[in-house]
């Protein structure tokens, strides 16, 4: 898994640096203090121009990788991608973040904020199942892993919408299969629902696109 998570991440990072080319060919300027950078970078995310933002982090990091401002610049960027609904760059930084100071007190806080990368990164119910299951399973250990967070009740929050999105989902297939008369497969998916917490009492299903409103 690290292995494939670092071929993931190397990508992430290619398609940054070839989607800041063109910007960075128009910046054309380099040997610039850290500060420079920095405000460049501010300056770029106000203007809603993440290309360039990007493309001035690329320079901040080749000339001052040591800089303290490194770590606020990457929040920055992270926060700037996911207000753009660009999850997966704004999980790159956050990522590049945890590698570069694992001992920062913001674990915490980076952890949930990929946890909610993840969760709204979210398009299609039925193609991201597997991302369901993870978000599931990482919003189970981030609540485990810090149990007095103050990021817990939005935690549980997704959690539980990611559960009752899974169970309507199920149930959902399981219908379908109802259906078109395939009883031993509707049964499969309903057997997946079997001790759930959570029961079609506890849900109230839209009756259209209900699974992108369980998001809402």
């Amino acid at each position: 898994m690290n292995v494939k998570r670092s071929i993931l991440t190397g990508i992430v990072f290619v398609l940054v640096v070839v989607g800041c080319t063109n910007t960075s060919k128009d910046i054309n300027e380099f040997n610039k203090p850290a500060m420079y950078w920095y405000k460049k970078i501010g300056e770029s995310i106000s203007q809603n121009k993440m290309d360039r933002a990007d493309a001035y982090y690329i320079s901040l990091r080749s000339e001052h990788m040591r800089s303290p401002l490194m770590p606020t610049a990457m929040m920055m960027l992270a926060h700037a991608h996911m207000d753009n609904e660009k999850y997966i760059l704004s999980t790159y930084y956050l990522d590049e973040f945890n590698k570069r100071y694992r001992a920062s007190n913001n674990r915490e806080y980076t952890d949930y904020m990929k946890l909610q990368a993840a969760f709204l990164g979210i398009r299609d119910v039925y193609k991201d199942q597997k991302l369901i299951i993870d978000s599931i399973d990482k919003a189970n250990t981030y609540v485990a892993r810090y149990p007095d967070s103050d990021y817990s009740p939005l935690v549980n929050t997704m959690l539980i919408r990611l559960r009752m999105s899974q169970y309507l989902l199920n149930e959902n297939i399981a219908a379908l299969y109802d259906r078109t008369g395939k009883k031993n497969a509707a049964k499969i998916y309903r057997e997946k629902n079997v001790g759930s917490t959570l029961g079609m009492g506890d849900i109230i299903a839209p009756i259209k696109g209900f699974m992108s409103k369980v998001f809402d």
